[in-house]
């Protein structure tokens, strides 16, 4: 390995080169607290103490969890939030809060790893961050160098152990991964780790990540995790913990957002947002930059080139829906994005309307950009519920649909006798806004003009969203005046594509639209989408075998372009 050459990194990271690396050095405040290195003999083995919340016969069944989700389930979900935290003595705290700050992107888990006189201590459980930890779980994870994991995934008798932070021992020691994203070379690595004697107790691709350190041949932890990443493809903001060390890893492509900060007294902090660093008073610094591998220890920053790199490929739907408002994510402000992609729809597919109201949450910013735009008041005519879990009990005289009803109620004295144009983030079955239409209509909404602030969705994701299978999209099924017809809207609009990318301007090649156009940067090989009707679910339980019979293979024409999706993006009746 070269050596580290003391140098600050510009604002704009210039493309590294393949082994040996360009490498950058920071070095702390004074005052920062540090994580004292332990000697080390020839082999040093980390104890590890990992305690779990909830045991396996505590968890609700699938068709339990599901049922409270008619909604929610329409819209893809973003599969997890990592937060990374060194040098600060209430790490576990602060993690918890950071991970209370990324509670958006997943409710089904979420766990936190602390180091404390060198040894990796592990709490995970199921269920929100508020349900895992308490003060007495957080009092059980001392010190000051802490990684943190929430997630979402469906529910299932074995999905406690796929909740992360993973925590694995090797030869040398013990390593804490807390992972974002989607290998796309998971079935291959996997079974060529199994071939070599590997055995796994997990079913997520973060798991192989650990058996690619712990087989590499290198000695150096840091050259075990470039060994490691050079072998992945796919989606994966990750950080790792050491008993010294705080690593952050971001894939070449940059497919999912990764972003460091600094608090008050000099401790770090990577986020998969920045409204994570908000929270516990930690200023922005900069992204971790696609392609970097980020070491931090008791010596300060050191920035690695883990391997050259293609232009960017940033995902735009954490613009369009995952990221929260108030984040920047990938150098831009995601409430201007979508204040914006508000704009461009009243600009271009107006309607004479007298109100606009947007599906909240994720719908607001961009319907509050469609009414100043239009001159159109913007009011509140759908109120959401957030006291509702992910389970219910519906009365035995079924009430139609019920799902959106829990969870939206319109308001009378905004919709009725008006021409309302409601504004939402995204189409993806097109059931639950064929709900929506119905609610508003009965609630004495005159007209109802659908109003869809991203381009139609043609293509299942494969970098760490879950979204259906192509066969469920309903834009890669029908034309636009056919949803139209299918949700019962008087007229309905997407973001054009041409314009969204106009919008970006100098940074569009930089995003990633394989969701819109169907066109893959990093092309799917083992392609494998959810049959019609499931979700995605790496709690399965055996073989690799047995796993095949919950997938079935992909239409490779889907990957090629997105078959059946018209080009136009307005139709009136």
């Amino acid at each position: 390995m070269a050596a580290a050459a003391a140098a600050t990194l510009s604002s704009s990271f210039s493309k590294p080169s393949s082994l040996p690396f360009h490498t950058h050095s920071y070095s702390f405040p004074t005052t920062l607290p540090t994580v004292p290195t332990p000697p080390r003999a020839a082999v040093v083995k980390t104890p590890l103490i990992v305690y779990s919340k909830n045991p396996i016969s505590d968890i609700v069944s699938s068709t339990e969890s599901r049922s409270g989700g008619a909604w929610d389930d329409e819209k893809p979900r973003e599969e997890c939030g990592v937060v990374g935290i060194y040098g600060d003595p209430e790490a576990s705290r602060l993690c918890y809060l950071a991970l209370h700050a990324l509670q958006h992107r997943g409710q089904e888990g979420a766990g936190i790893v602390t180091v404390h006189n060198n040894v990796l201590q592990s709490i995970t459980g199921v269920g929100l961050v508020s349900d895992v930890f308490n003060q007495s779980k957080l009092d059980q994870l001392p010190g000051s160098l802490a990684i943190g994991h929430v997630r979402y995934s469906t529910a299932g008798q074995s999905m406690l152990k796929n909740v992360q932070p993973f925590v694995a021992g090797y030869r040398f020691g013990s390593v804490g991964v807390a992972h974002n994203g989607n290998l796309v070379n998971y079935r291959t690595l996997r079974t060529n780790l199994e071939d070599s004697g590997s055995i796994f107790n997990t079913t997520s691709d973060t798991e192989v990540v650990l058996h690619l350190i712990a087989t590499s041949k290198h000695r150096p932890f840091i050259l075990r995790i470039v060994d490691a990443c050079e072998k992945l493809e796919g989606a994966y903001s990750i950080v790792f913990v050491t008993e010294d060390k705080l690593v952050a890893v971001r894939d070449p492509f940059g497919f999912r957002p990764l972003v460091m900060g600094r608090r008050s007294n000099g401790s770090v902090v990577f986020a998969s947002e920045t409204c994570a660093l908000d929270l516990i008073e930690a200023t922005y610094e900069r992204e971790v930059y696609p392609g970097e591998v980020l070491v931090v220890d008791k010596n300060g920053i050191q920035s690695l080139c883990l391997m050259s790199h293609p232009q960017p490929k940033q995902c735009i739907f954490e613009h369009i829906y995952f990221a929260l408002p108030n984040s920047v994510v990938f150098g831009r402000s995601v409430y201007e994005s979508r204040r914006q992609f508000g704009e461009i729809l009243a600009t271009e597919s107006p309607v004479d309307c007298d109100v606009v109201i947007a599906v909240p949450d994720s719908g607001v910013v961009a319907a509050l950009g469609y009414a100043a735009k239009a001159g159109v008041p913007f009011q509140q005519g759908l109120i959401r519920s957030h006291y509702v879990g992910r389970t219910f009990i519906e009365p035995s005289q079924k009430i139609r649909d019920f799902g959106v009803k829990l969870k939206l109620s319109p308001v009378r004295a905004v919709l009725e006798g008006k021409r309302v144009v409601v504004v939402d983030d995204s189409i993806v079955r097109g059931t639950t806004s064929s709900k929506i239409v119905r609610l508003l209509k009965e609630a004495g909404a005159k007209e109802v003009h659908m109003r869809i602030a991203s381009p139609p969705i043609i293509g299942s994701c494969y970098y760490g969203v879950d979204t259906p299978s192509s066969e469920e999209l309903i834009s890669n099924r029908m034309s636009v005046e056919e949803i139209r017809d299918f949700i019962g809207s008087d007229s309905l609009a997407f973001l054009p594509f041409d314009s969204l990318k106009r919008l970006l301007g100098g940074e569009s090649p930089n995003f990633c639209y394989a969701c819109f156009s169907g066109n893959y940067p990093v092309e799917p090989r083992e392609l494998k989408v959810k049959r019609v009707g499931d979700f995605v679910d790496d709690g399965l339980n055996g073989s690799l075998e047995s796993i095949d019979g919950g997938w079935v293979q992909a239409n490779q024409n889907q990957i090629k372009l997105g078959t059946g999706t018209s080009t136009s993006t307005s139709i009136s009746q």
